[in-house]
């Protein structure tokens, strides 16, 4: 599948886990990808480059510092992961400005999520909206009625 909305946009891409930043690249092939392995190099990238998209693990990177830093660059930034998945961690991103919360278990879709989520950061959009469309039956699955204690921003709905 043809992505065009990907091409030559700059990603950074930061995890502990070297076989998810394979992933990442490889699914998103036909961006600049840079990855980072931990939160010191992550750091020195977000802080000396430029990127259209910062993905961040929340787990063994110190992903919400990251994403502090992120937001100060006025840098897009979506919180990527798997065993960190709880409403509070959920609401912490959203709180701290994150644009979206993508699953691990999605990697496989990662360049159409990406894509998606470009397209609202360029329309100046939240993808939020999005995000509880595909993913509330998953989370009233998982987390039961407290999800939808989750706060989202004004023009989100959470169902």
């Amino acid at each position: 599948m043809n992505h065009e909305g990907l091409v030559g946009k700059r990603i950074l891409a930061v995890d502990d886990e070297e076989d998810v930043l394979v992933i990442i690249q490889e699914q998103l092939g036909e961006c600049d990808v840079t990855a980072a392995i931990d939160y010191e190099t992550a750091k020195k990238y977000l802080e000396e480059d430029a990127f259209d998209l910062v993905m961040l693990d929340i787990m063994g990177v110190q992903g919400f510092d990251l994403l502090d830093l992120a937001r100060q660059k006025h840098t897009a930034a979506v919180i990527l992961t798997a065993h960190s998945l709880t409403p509070e961690s959920l609401q912490k991103a959203i709180d701290k400005g994150a644009y979206s919360f993508l699953p691990k278990e999605e990697l496989s879709r990662l360049s159409e999520l990406i894509e998606e989520i470009l397209e609202d950061v360029e329309r100046g959009e939240t993808h939020w909206p999005r995000l509880i469309g595909r993913l509330s039956p998953r989370f009233r699955e998982m987390w039961g009625q407290s999800w939808v204690e989750v706060r989202f921003p004004p023009d989100s709905k959470a169902s």
